[in-house]
């Protein structure tokens, strides 16, 4: 994610340098600004891949700038990440609703902000990264529309659909869309639940011990990278 551009609107000086500065370590591209009217400005002119917005700003405030953003053809693609105080619930609820993808409550530590950050953007690439509906992967065929997975099998060719739970068929889906592609435990719990999976890699594994099982013979279509995580393949 090194080179990513991100703008940070947050009218306090000490928060925002905050951000900055836990941001650039990680290899962003960092622009600050203190006030609404400049940070929409800003968003326009550089289209950054993420903002990083105070709800409470002054001149325009961060709804209003959201609003904006996702009214707009040039922008109403960019992540929006909301950073708000803890008696700002309310207008959370209405930031989620203008179309934001997420939001962290002040006071916040560092590390979960950047892994909220990382989190945005990568599920604004894997939302548009393929837009077909229907994805064939081999013997599988996962429809997105029907939220249905069906697997040839038999020597006629016969379609068997495999009784997957949710979170099963969006770690298939996550999976299948890019084969080849290692993913660890944690971008696999971030890209299908949207949340971070820092301590979860137990359910990951079960829930993956889970879909192999019901793949049967076609088990091996998943494919465990030892201390890293799990990839998909078309060969099994």
């Amino acid at each position: 994610m090194k080179g990513k551009k991100i703008v940070v609107v947050e009218d306090e000086e000490d928060i925002r340098e905050l951000i900055e500065y836990h941001l650039q370590r990680e290899g962003f591209a960092v622009i600050g600004v203190e006030d609404g009217e400049r940070g929409l400005l800003t968003i326009e002119r550089e289209l950054p891949d993420l903002v990083l917005l105070d709800l409470m700003l002054p001149g325009i405030d961060g709804l209003e700038i959201c609003r904006e953003l996702r009214n707009r053809e040039k922008t109403k693609h960019i992540s929006v990440l909301m950073v708000t105080a803890k008696t700002e619930e309310a207008d959370v609820v209405l930031g989620l609703g203008l179309g934001a993808d997420d939001y962290i409550q002040k006071p916040f530590r560092p590390r979960e902000l950047v892994a909220r950050v990382k989190s945005a953007i990568r599920r604004r690439e894997f939302a548009e990264e393929e837009p077909s509906k229907v994805l064939k992967r081999g013997p599988l065929e996962i429809d997105l529309v029907k939220h249905r997975t069906t697997m040839l099998s038999g020597p006629d060719g016969e379609r068997e659909e495999l009784k997957l739970t949710a979170t099963e068929f969006e770690l298939l889906h996550v999976l299948a869309r890019r084969p080849g592609r290692v993913f660890d435990r944690e971008e696999l719990m971030e890209m299908s639940r949207g949340e971070s999976g820092v301590a979860l890699d137990r359910v990951i594994d079960a829930h993956i011990r889970s879909i192999r099982k019901k793949l049967g013979e076609q088990r091996g279509l998943i494919e465990t990278v030892r201390s890293v995580g799990y990839r998909f393949t078309e060969r099994p």
